[in-house]
């Protein structure tokens, strides 16, 4: 069977009632804070090395995961691609040897095969498959053309676009480069139903029948497809989306965080956030609501936290300090008895791979990079929840830095495990690290750290125009 969007086809849970108490948001840290702390620095470190040393330095393809045997993900290449120039930054490597990796990304992507055939093509309208071979760079299996997919590995790009800037002919060709594969991309073909945007695309079976619809990290979709340089959606696209927000998405949940936009996993809250500085810019929804999207999503982080404090499920380790529920590997697809913290017998349903969410599905399984991406927008908590999984959790921590996820209250012996593997007394824990994890977590250390990512975007002009067609006003835009 081929691998599916991961991501992707995610619904809305019901909203929980929460007894923790708002947070005090004044006493927060000013955003985009530097932090000189050596445990952040490390992390960062290790997590560059990830995207450094596992992806091909001669294609730039990224494995979707690692040490597993795997396919390339073309969204593990956007991120890879944004981790380049954080490498400069930090003096991990020169500016000539990110140049020089960068340039055979965008080469190999440039020359990869387009067409509407079920094998030996890397994508078609200019979308690329979701995932494609390592060795070939073609389409892997029978995965879909993916639209949100795409748009990650394009906000890499942009990213790589507007950082090297310089007068050379090499970093003009990347900028050459990125213009050439991002104005093909062809977004009104995939608006089958429009305005809306469809999810994808395969040969087999023609376009998904789900269109992105409803807050999530398909902000990076649809602002891509404004801001396009040759083949640009009407502005009527954004004002459809956002007229799905509403639809159980706004709420106090709880009054766990003060009212906010509501996506379950917390990848949806972070994604776009990667590349967009959405601080103090707004668009019509958001001036309705009176904040912007960063606030957004650090109210949804607070809220997450304060899940875990409140623990209603009754897992193992849930805490104020340990928390982050997203999409991620899971110890086995298994129904089994669970003994709750409060000691009631329960039957509970376990998937080895879920768009966690809180209210959606919660197996009690934790993701570092859950918490980790959210460090640009509350690292007064985001940064004592990872000490805290790194001290309580140590078979979470390898060379690279967290394991893809681990899982507390699994601690079945008399399961077959999909993945990972089970610590005597600590529970089970994964054996992968996944490229679109690591991706987010870096990305926002960086913006953390210095706001690498976001000065950078802030000059992209195909950013910037996508931006105005959606109606964002203020702040830096201004």
């Amino acid at each position: 069977m081929a691998p599916i969007n991961r991501r992707a086809l995610l619904t809305h849970g019901a909203g929980l009632t929460l007894a923790a108490a708002a947070p005090s948001w004044a006493a927060a840290p000013a955003p985009g804070t530097a932090s000189t702390d050596p445990f952040v620095a490390d992390l960062e470190r290790r997590t560059f090395d990830f995207f450094w040393d596992t992806t091909d330095a001669k294609t730039g393809l990224a494995p979707d995961r690692w040490p597993s045997p795997s396919f390339a993900s073309i969204a593990a290449v956007g991120f890879a691609l944004s981790a380049y120039p954080l490498g400069v930054a930090r003096g991990y490597i020169t500016r000539a040897q990110a140049l020089e990796r960068t340039l055979r990304t965008l080469e190999f992507f440039a020359a990869a095969p387009q067409g509407p055939g079920k094998t030996g093509v890397a994508g078609y309208k200019g979308f690329f498959y979701h995932f494609l071979d390592m060795k070939t760079g073609h389409r892997f299996d029978r995965c879909e053309l993916s639209t949100v997919d795409t748009a990650l590995l394009l906000m890499g790009m942009l990213h790589a676009q507007s950082f090297f800037d310089g007068a050379s002919a090499d970093e003009a060709r990347v900028r050459t480069l990125v213009d050439t594969v991002y104005g093909r991309v062809d977004w009104a073909w995939a608006q089958v139903r429009p305005p809306s945007i469809s999810h994808g695309w395969t040969p087999e079976e023609g376009f998904i029948r789900s269109d992105w619809k409803g807050y999530n990290e398909a902000m990076m979709v649809y602002l891509l497809a404004l801001g396009s340089p040759m083949r640009p959606v009407k502005p009527e696209a954004w004002d459809a989306w956002t007229s799905t927000y509403d639809r159980d998405s706004w709420g106090d949940f709880g009054n766990a965080a003060q009212p906010h936009l509501r996506f379950p996993p917390l990848f949806g809250h972070q994604f776009t956030h990667c590349w967009v500085d959405f601080r103090g810019i707004r668009d019509a929804y958001m001036r309705r609501r009176g904040l912007d999207y960063f606030e957004n999503s650090r109210r949804a982080t607070y809220a997450q936290q304060a899940y875990a404090q409140a623990n209603p499920l009754g897992w193992q380790g849930y805490s104020a300090e340990i928390w982050g529920i997203s999409a991620s590997d899971g110890p086995a697809d298994v129904e089994h008895d669970y003994i709750t913290v409060t000691g009631k017998t329960e039957k509970r349903r376990f998937i080895s791979y879920a768009g966690r969410g809180m209210g959606h599905y919660d197996d009690g399984t934790l993701a570092p990079y859950a918490a980790g991406s959210s460090i640009a927008f509350t690292p007064e908590i985001v940064i004592p929840t990872l000490k805290a999984i790194r001290e309580r959790y140590p078979h979470t921590w390898n060379r690279y830095g967290f394991w893809d996820c681990f899982n507390p209250s699994f601690n079945f012996t008399d399961v077959k495990l999909q993945h990972g593997r089970i610590e005597p007394g600590l529970g089970w824990v994964d054996h992968d690290m996944l490229g679109i994890d690591q991706g987010p977590m870096l990305a926002m250390l960086g913006n953390h750290r210095g706001e690498l990512i976001w000065q950078a975007m802030r000059k992209n002009a195909h950013l910037v125009r996508g931006l105005k067609r959606a109606g964002f006003t203020g702040g830096w835009l201004a």
